[in-house]
């Protein structure tokens, strides 16, 4: 029966159901909202829409995001097209601007950084994004190509830090409202457990045992979660309620355009990293027998390194040579495993750099008492 039951799902389940599977969790979500959320009305009032500035912020973002996800890999940083895109998305966020200081009702009311504590918080949430995702993205990638863990291993990997980032923001939450508004300190005190995390994943090696890369893990997970809810919170509570869902949004928008651009950053400097020191390292007897095509685009992609494929091609190449073949190959992969981790290290180590200027945004930041009562008239 086991044997069976196996190859049943085997054949039947595909990677597709890894999106099915939150079809069922996603209705059930949605049933708790339409039973349980608060039915709060608020005024009526006419409004309008600021469309202009809604296209212009599209043209300012869009085009910077093409950009940062092309440059290096389908053009060259310095080609024409990527150099537009970011002299076009300038000029288009300087006519949001623009437009926006005039309109009635702006899409985000520039007034707001007027606002310590909004002025203060969007860089930090900023820069938080930048580590945050550049941390997620690229751990998976230490456990599968230097530590040479399957891609499903690696994957549950992050769940001591997902579960990290939960039990921060609980703790979080409890001590911001028994507390009652020390954002200075609890963020301080969030911000340097991320580095403190960060940091640590940056002096990782392939000798690391998995308890201490769960631990390196789990405090950047902490961390992430005291600092995530924090800052949207202080944000929500120093602004005037009929703005509260624009600077709101405006968190989650910087810390989405912060995490894009922490990808690109750090995507470009692991790849760059990596190509200048795996060809040095390669063995003079490889370079001979492998073309230096497939070695350059080795060199140019890390993310082959955990390729069964790319492995088998090489293992192939150099099966001619016997024992001596095997030998060379397991140099190889030795030397892409040195290299990848070099360039990693790297990039964690930009992560706790971005962290470190986060840490002295946030002592600037105003503590203002939180509010105790929402008022909201009956219709």
């Amino acid at each position: 029966i086991g044997p069976t039951l196996g190859g049943f799902v085997t054949d039947t389940l595909s990677w597709h159901w890894v999106f099915y599977i939150n079809i069922p969790l996603g209705v059930l979500i949605i049933l708790l909202f339409v039973l349980f959320f608060p039915h709060v009305r608020p005024d009526r009032l006419e409004h309008k829409i600021d469309y202009l500035g809604v296209a212009l912020l599209v043209l300012a973002t869009v085009p910077t995001l093409l950009a940062l996800s092309w440059g290096g890999v389908e053009y060259p940083w310095t080609s024409a097209i990527i150099i537009g895109m970011f002299v076009f998305s300038a000029i288009m966020a300087l006519l949001f601007v623009i437009v926006d200081s005039r309109s009635p009702e702006p899409i985000i009311p520039l007034w707001l950084f007027k606002n310590r504590v909004f002025a203060v918080s969007i860089p930090i949430i900023f820069l938080t994004g930048i580590a945050m995702f550049g941390t997620i993205i690229f751990i998976p990638l230490f456990f599968q190509g230097v530590l040479g863990l399957s891609a499903t291993t690696s994957g549950n990997f992050l769940m001591p830090m997902m579960l990290g980032m939960v039990a921060g923001s609980f703790i979080s939450g409890q001590a911001l409202s028994r507390a009652g508004g020390h954002y200075r300190v609890q963020g301080f005190i969030g911000l340097a457990i991320m580095a403190l995390g960060i940091g640590l994943l940056s002096t990782m090696t392939f000798e690391t045992s998995y308890f201490l890369a769960i631990f390196n893990m789990v405090m950047t997970g902490i961390g992430l979660g005291i600092t995530m809810p924090l800052y949207t919170i202080a944000v929500q509570n120093a602004v005037p309620y009929n703005v509260m869902g624009v600077a709101t949004s405006a968190t989650a928008f910087f810390r989405s355009i912060g995490g894009c651009l922490g990808l690109a950053i750090f995507g470009s400097v692991l790849t760059n990293r990596f190509a200048s020191d795996f060809i040095a390292s390669v063995p003079a007897m490889a370079k001979s027998v492998i073309p230096n095509e497939l070695l350059v685009s080795l060199a140019r992609n890390p993310q082959a390194l955990v390729s069964p494929q790319a492995q088998a091609q090489l293992k192939a190449m150099l099966a001619s040579l016997g024992e001596q073949g095997q030998a060379l190959f397991e140099q190889l992969i030795q030397a892409l495993r040195l290299t990848l981790n070099s360039a990693l290290s790297e990039v964690f180590f930009i992560g706790l750099l971005v962290l470190v200027i986060a840490l002295i945004i946030n002592f600037f930041i105003k503590e203002i008492p939180l509010r105790k009562q929402h008022y909201f008239e009956e219709e």
